[in-house]
């Protein structure tokens, strides 16, 4: 049987090393063999439990009642998100910033970025955002400590491998989706960059070396479209985010220009990834 680093494990089943670790360490849901060295070794029953866990996570499972599954003593529980949610919602409520910290940091560590940011940091903005002016304040002081963490997600990735990118806001926006999708790239094994201020005229040429990640809201104009298939043509490697990618991706595709692949998933923001132009005439 094949044994694994807890590197290799992470990029094999798409998952922070640092939650692997809580996994085992708070809740002792893995069991890895030691090296002499004292370095963690999987084997393929670990992967095959690891994918398990990952799937009921997804389908909102808390991590604290997976043990529990695994050992088959309960039934699973529905609402997991939701609780999650709403712990961070009282926190916020009750003016314990400090608590909605260490909430934010554990949550962080116990799933993977990309559940936490879709099933709980997004849903949660969005319950905040109805109009009410206490609910906007509350979005506005869980905005300020959704930032603080992902600085440090990026001061974090930085001192590990990974490929440069950069987060560009494009027009109009809610620019905390910026540093959201930070959280989630960083895991990924990206080193990023954030240009926090949107802007409605980027010039991108200067950002050959890194891959970037452009949010824009909204269908795009001819204008747009053509300048994003511009930048293509100069070697650029873009990945479109926000609803513009959706609206782009649904757009009919016949003029030879068009060279796009949908790479939006259920539950997550839509994806666009933008791939170079090749003058060939459809046939």
């Amino acid at each position: 049987m094949s044994l694994y680093s807890i590197g290799e494990v992470a990029r094999i089943c798409g998952i922070n090393p640092v939650t692997l670790r809580a996994w085992q360490r708070r809740y002792g849901l893995l069991k890895p063999q030691r090296t002499e060295g004292g370095h963690r070794l999987f084997n393929d029953d670990d992967l095959d439990t690891i994918r398990t866990i990952l799937g009921w996570i997804n389908r909102g499972i808390p991590v604290g009642q997976v043990k529990s599954l695994l050992e088959g003593k309960v039934d699973a529980l529905p609402g997991g998100w939701s609780q999650s949610e709403h712990r961070l919602l009282t926190a916020l409520q009750e003016g314990r910033s400090n608590k909605v910290r260490q909430l934010i940091m554990e949550l962080g560590r116990e799933y993977p970025a990309t559940s936490f940011v879709n099933n709980v940091l997004r849903p949660l903005r969005s319950r905040l955002s109805a109009g009410d002016p206490r609910l906007l304040m509350l979005r506005s002081q869980l905005d300020g400590l959704i930032i603080e963490h992902a600085v440090m997600c990026m001061a974090a990735a930085r001192k590990r491998p990974g490929n440069p990118a950069t987060l560009v806001g494009w027009g109009h926006l809610d620019s905390t989706e910026l540093w959201l999708e930070a959280i989630v790239r960083c895991e990924e094994g990206m080193q990023v960059e954030i240009m926090p201020v949107q802007l409605d005229d980027p010039h991108l040429e200067n950002l050959t070396g890194s891959q970037i990640l452009l949010w824009a809201e909204g269908k795009l104009t001819q204008i747009q479209r053509q300048r994003l298939l511009n930048w293509v043509e100069q070697g650029l490697s873009i990945l479109l985010l926000g609803s513009a990618a959706l609206l782009l991706g649904s757009q009919d595709s016949e003029d030879e220009n068009d060279n796009v692949e949908n790479l939006h998933g259920a539950g997550a923001p839509p994806v666009l990834q933008i791939v170079p132009v090749r003058n060939e005439r459809k046939k």
